[in-house]
């Protein structure tokens, strides 16, 4: 009898940490729920401990008192400090990073060195200490396996082959709420048009970023600590139908894409699954029906969020620790109303431009790391109080 996979979901109330239950659900005889973290989400995370009677649960402490006494079987921790502690418990197998922002990156780093396998629907952790994550994982055993949809479809497409091999990586991207909208307008456009994604269903902070297509930003640095190219050689395409997920092309010429439909629960599978793979259940694409799929360049002048990124990742050192915290301020500062969607990119554009005037390491440790985020966010408070 196959033993099963003991999950950790960071994040279970989110849409990805959801869409995982769900493939838990499916698959009774492979996984089975160890862990399940929330932060403010009582309601949602107690049923989802009735349902899946996990040993360990997370959540905010003043929370803790109260699901103690619902549930009195389960091990509590307090979600801000002791996600670490967490995550490296024996009987954990796999930890699915489903929480946002960069609080991810303790919890992460202290699941690699935990040798766990890992997959990672959080950007931030591997924005801000990609390579610092990928070599501890290298040094303790750790398997990282990506669940955003497009760094699994590279990294199916990797598997097997030398990296040696790759002349480029094609990313995908849908274009976002935005794609057609001229620039003059987007200041018009309220909170809830711009959250109207054509083709995903996500929180609130991604679907801002894909708008700006800092979403593709964050993606391409990912990448490259996930798989170790050049910058240069890792490419953004528009792909409205968002059918191609990602394509790797190789020195010879030959292209290799990973299609499907835009369903979560694909690479979610994937990554608790593999090497293997499983029935989800889920439509499998009609090509007769799909009618055509288009590609177009993405315009860096509509969109410098973008071109920003991959700036940053030239730079290196803690610049994209810079980048992601004062992007998570000027995001939540749009969705409070209190700037304008092009004032996103200005913020974040200029606290870059104060951190390439400071001194800081072309490599960096998580300490700098860290000091850096903290920076960031102070300077992109200042900077939005000085445009309001």
């Amino acid at each position: 009898m196959m033993k099963k996979k003991r999950i950790a979901v960071l994040g279970s109330t989110g849409s990805i940490g959801i869409n995982t239950l769900r493939v838990i659900a499916a698959h009774p005889e492979r996984f089975e729920v160890a862990a399940l973290t929330a932060f403010n989400s009582v309601k949602e995370i107690e049923g989802q401990i009735r349902k899946f009677a996990p040993k360990y649960v997370a959540i905010a402490q003043p929370h803790i008192a109260s699901l103690r006494k619902s549930c009195p079987a389960v091990k509590f921790f307090d979600v801000t400090r002791d996600l670490a502690e967490l995550v490296v418990a024996k009987d954990i197998d796999v930890v699915v990073i489903a929480m946002t922002g960069a609080v991810a990156l303790d919890p992460f780093l202290a699941a690699v060195r935990a040798g766990k396998i890992v997959a990672p629907a959080n950007k931030e952790a591997l924005v801000m200490a990609g390579d610092i994550l990928m070599a501890e994982a290298q040094k303790y055993g750790a398997t990282v396996i990506p669940v955003d949809s497009e760094q699994s479809a590279i990294f199916q497409c990797l598997q097997g082959r030398d990296i040696k091999d790759v002349q480029q990586i094609h990313l995908t991207a849908s274009g976002g709420a935005l794609r057609k909208v001229p620039r003059v307008r987007h200041d018009q456009l309220s909170v809830k048009q711009i959250l109207a994604h054509p083709r995903w269903k996500m929180g609130a902070k991604i679907t801002v970023d894909s708008a700006t297509l800092m979403n593709k930003g964050f993606e391409v640095i990912e990448a490259q600590r996930l798989f170790g190219v050049p910058v240069d050689k890792i490419k953004v395409i528009i792909h409205p139908e968002a059918i191609v997920h990602s394509m790797v092309e190789f020195i010879d010429g030959s292209i290799l894409a990973q299609l499907g439909v835009t369903d979560m629960r694909l690479p979610i599978q994937y990554a608790l699954t593999h090497p293997n793979r499983l029935s989800t259940g889920l439509p499998c694409l009609d090509f007769s029906k799909l009618g055509q799929l288009t590609f177009e360049k993405p315009d860096t002048r509509t969109f410098p969020s973008l071109r920003l990124a991959y700036d940053v990742l030239r730079c290196g050192g803690s610049a994209p620790a810079v980048l992601n915290a004062a992007d998570e301020i000027a995001v939540e500062a749009f969705l409070q109303g209190r700037i304008r969607f092009t004032g996103i990119y200005a913020i974040v554009a200029k606290v870059l431009a104060a951190h390439v005037r400071e001194p800081h390491r072309s490599s960096a440790r998580i300490v700098d790391i860290k000091q850096a985020d903290a920076w960031s966010r102070r300077r992109a408070v200042e900077e939005i109080e000085r445009i309001r």
